[in-house]
């Protein structure tokens, strides 16, 4: 042993012996153990944050310096490879945004609301709703007697392209869109996001507002700082019938309520209107929303977990909130069906006739709308096709009034019944809520429900029943019927103009007219409703719900929702009939006989999680992220026509639909 370590053994052992350790040690650090371990568990979180970092330091190190497979790349964006071909920016663009993707501020609000001055309630994070819900519906909803901002209320769109790049965090809207036509070399100077508040009718965004009188100079300014290049407009959704009321007021006499812009504005100003995912005849879930406050995702919910939205513990009152506020926007109403049974269909036949879904027992969980819309549907039948499905009853109470011979079913006329022919209808227990069905006795309520089925046509009558106040408002701001005759002097008025069934397009020969939307999806197309009961003392305001304990034997009837195809929101036969047939040549409601172009996207869901949401998906907002349909834009904004671009593509069956509608072109 070396002098070194024999010199540390003695120091150690005559340390122990001069002092010596108490006996009671052992007992001494049990406590230490103890508390060691009541610290574990956050031992444990730190030594779990530690792997994350490391391992999410190890991924990125990993994804920078090591080659990527093809297969997980991600694919060139559009922009990007047409700007290398030599696509460049040409026409300035004005984009349109829909109902809800638009940001909403508030710049006035009541004491509940104080901290909120220019934060949004609309769009980005949704916080509010979580932290005072009922103040959130109160600054969101509108006067019910104007449809304008309530006293001390003043909530206003959020300006630029930020109003509408990102719905929600990570949840993009146009963004990806706008991205692409930065590749190619636009920015502020040519490219506009022409926001307005969509809750309002869209006269009123111009009384309150004036966001007509804006856009009107926005296109002024941007055709004389570009070139005198005509403008190329991009509206989605309910933007697409915004932008056609703008169309004709801006070429209305200001005596008569316009922009005063005189015949030949848009011919000047307009290359051409590239409408996405356009809402032209309406949408069926306008109804459910207005008459329940409902949707195939709310039914499907109240499926799964029966009384939670009108639970007795809770007190939520969800859906009576909800539609209140919602029968205070008058934007709601715009997106009725228009055109009535003409388009929609009768209580007997529809323009889906012979398209129904095919199934069998042994596949029928298998089968789905995106694998029935090929080309010129060659899908053979696997076994029977089932008693064709009545679409044209876009609002059926219970399955068998949906199913039965027209002949077999009640002849309610909804205009002869009284709303209140006794007991009133004294349904709310759970904290103070009204609405106009409290206003309603339970008599009229029963027999409007009575083995009754409606139509497009006959459910507008059914709505002024139940809610007169907000339909005799809103109906002085729209329309939703077919002109008989168009030069008729009455068609002047405001109310017609974002009906494309009641307006005509601008004499504009050189302008062209496109419907860009996603099909292969299934899409509400009609309703089985009940009457509601409750179980516990906290009783719903609402007496009518979507059944969603009824199903069918195929994929169309789902939940007590029937379903055609479409982008997940609008039906074939809103987006396309316009460019399909309404507008194709000249017709009463294209008298120039300005071009038209129809092109559709398949939707193709994402194929991994590194896709999120895909880039080839049809479905109403996701399509702004399509590739195709990016590409589209880009080429039509660096100005290809609508031939060049590859004219009309087809995969639905939008044209045999549109041939089976019959009304004076």
């Amino acid at each position: 042993m070396s002098p070194l370590l024999r010199f540390r053994k003695l120091s150690s052992f005559s340390e122990d012996t001069i002092n010596p350790k108490p006996k009671q040690s052992a007992t001494v650090e049990k406590p230490k153990r103890r508390r060691s371990g009541r610290c574990s568990c956050v031992d444990s979180c730190c030594w779990l944050i530690g792997y994350l970092c490391t391992a999410w330091w190890l991924l990125l190190f990993l994804y920078h310096s090591v080659p990527v497979p093809a297969m997980l790349q991600a694919p060139e964006s559009p922009g990007t490879r047409l700007s290398r071909d030599g696509v460049k920016a040409f026409h300035p663009v004005i984009l349109v945004p829909g109902i809800v993707t638009g940001g909403l501020e508030l710049w006035e609000g009541r004491p509940c609301a104080e901290g909120l001055f220019r934060k949004r309630l609309w769009g980005a994070s949704f916080s509010e709703i979580l932290r005072r819900p009922l103040c959130w519906l109160e600054h969101l909803s509108l006067d019910s007697e104007t449809g304008l901002d309530p006293p001390g209320i003043r909530v206003r769109a959020v300006p630029g392209l930020v109003a509408a790049d990102y719905f929600a965090p990570c949840y993009f809207a146009w963004a990806v869109l706008i991205e692409n036509l930065a590749k190619i070399g636009y920015e502020g100077k040519n490219l506009h996001m022409a926001s307005y508040d969509w809750r309002l009718s869209f006269h009123n965004t111009e009384v309150r507002d004036q966001s007509l009188s804006r856009l009107k100079s926005k296109i002024e300014l941007m055709y004389a700082t570009n070139g005198f290049k005509k403008v190329v407009v991009v509206p989605h959704s309910m933007g697409a019938i915004y932008f056609l009321h703008f169309l004709k007021w801006v070429e209305t006499p200001l005596p008569d309520g316009g922009g005063g812009g005189g015949p030949g504005w848009c011919a000047k100003h307009i290359k051409s209107v590239v409408n996405i995912g356009p809402a032209f005849l309406g949408v069926p879930k306008a109804v459910s929303n207005l008459l329940s406050a409902e949707g195939k995702d709310i039914a499907y919910a109240r499926s799964l977990a029966p009384g939670l939205l009108d639970s007795e513990l809770l007190k939520l009152q969800t859906l009576e909130h909800l539609m209140r506020m919602s029968h205070s926007w008058d934007s709601i109403v715009s997106l009725l069906p228009k055109g009535g049974e003409a388009i929609w269909g009768d209580l007997d036949s529809h323009a889906e006739e012979g398209l129904n879904c095919i199934y069998s027992k042994r596949k029928s969980s298998q089968l789905s709308l995106s694998n029935l819309h090929k080309q010129n549907y060659s899908l053979k039948p696997v076994s029977r096709v089932k008693e064709p499905a009545k679409y044209g009853r876009i609002v059926s109470f219970g399955k068998r009034a949906s199913e039965l011979p027209s002949s077999q079913l009640s002849t309610l006329n909804v205009k002869e019944l009284s709303r209140v022919d006794g007991n009133s209808n004294d349904s709310t227990s759970c904290g103070e809520f009204w609405s106009e069905y409290n206003e309603m006795s339970r008599e009229s309520i029963v027999k409007v429900a009575e083995n009754t089925a409606y139509t497009a046509t006959t459910v507008l009558d059914l709505l002024r029943f139940i809610a007169p106040k907000m339909m005799r408002r809103a109906e002085a701001h729209f329309s939703h019927g077919i002109a008989d005759d168009l030069d008729d002097p009455k068609y002047g008025h405001y109310k017609y103009w974002s009906n494309p069934l009641e307006t005509k397009l601008p004499d504009a020969p050189e302008m062209e007219m496109y419907c860009l939307y996603g099909v292969g999806i299934p899409t509400e197309r009609s309703y089985i409703y009940k009457l509601a009961t409750s179980s516990g003392k906290c009783k719903s305001s609402i007496p009518f719900r979507i059944d969603g304990s009824v199903d069918g034997d195929d994929v169309c009837l789902k939940g007590g929702t029937r379903f055609a195809d479409g982008d997940e929101s609008v039906p074939v036969i809103s987006a396309g009939f316009m460019c399909a047939k309404g507008w194709r040549g000249k017709s009463r409601f294209n008298p120039s006989g300005m071009d038209t172009f129809l092109r559709e996207y398949k939707h193709k869901p994402p194929g991994s999680l590194l896709e999120s949401r895909g880039t080839e998906s049809g479905a109403h907002v996701d399509i702004m992220g399509n590739v195709g349909l990016i590409e589209d834009v880009l080429r039509i904004a660096a100005g290809a026509s609508g031939q060049e671009i590859g004219g009309d593509r087809i995969y639905s069956d939008v044209m045999r639909m549109s041939e089976r509608i019959s009304i004076k072109l």
